[in-house]
């Protein structure tokens, strides 16, 4: 259950910007992509984000002590800490989106939307990644998958709500710091980072 709840917590606040793209996306009535390309689109920008993190937390890995590794929850706690302090950007959005438009295939424009604005997740998950075993990152993938799939279902269901899309962004100026914080901490927690310095 611990497993479930910190994936689905790492995959919520990594992907609530998404969630205000594909509302977008699916809300756009004149040259809208198929539902199904726009979902194909993201687990392929997903999957190369995932791939990206798998192959960095492999290399962390090999550092020989585990609190050496536990200072990747700074990342993480970084990111917490400057999402919340800083300014509105307002519009990141929309400018996404329009220089995606330059792909003739709408599953690599939404593949590169997804990586666009995966830069935040390659810090999320390369620290997460590095405390499961190789049976949990199955797992989690699986779990990602599944909440893909839900995100991209709650996008098309209220991408013609605007005032739905306005409290999303609202709630993710609270929602994303709060998270990334606590992923940071427990990343240090976990791989005993704190205990090597607060001993006791």
């Amino acid at each position: 259950m611990a497993l479930i709840l910190s994936a689905a917590a790492t995959f919520v606040s990594t992907s609530i910007d998404y969630l205000v793209i594909l509302i977008i996306l699916y809300s756009q009535k004149k040259n809208r992509p198929h539902s199904g390309k726009i979902l194909a689109g993201q687990y392929l920008g997903l999957s190369i984000l995932i791939l990206v993190s798998l192959v960095a937390a492999f290399a962390v890995h090999l550092i020989p002590q585990d609190w050496i590794v536990g200072f990747l929850g700074l990342v993480p706690l970084f990111l917490g800490i400057r999402a919340a302090v800083r300014p509105e950007s307002g519009g990141e959005e929309d400018e996404v989106l329009s220089s995606s438009r330059k792909y003739v295939s709408p599953v690599v424009s939404v593949a590169v939307l997804t990586l666009a604005c995966g830069g935040d997740n390659l810090g999320i998950y390369i620290p997460y990644f590095t405390t499961l075993r190789p049976l949990e990152i199955g797992a989690v993938l699986g779990i990602f998958a599944v909440l893909t799939f839900f995100l991209n279902f709650i996008g098309k269901k209220i991408s013609d709500l605007k005032s739905v899309g306005k409290t999303i962004e609202k709630q993710e100026r609270i929602l994303v710091p709060a998270v990334f914080i606590a992923l940071g901490v427990y990343i240090m927690v976990e791989n005993g980072t704190v205990a090597h310095f607060f001993p006791g």
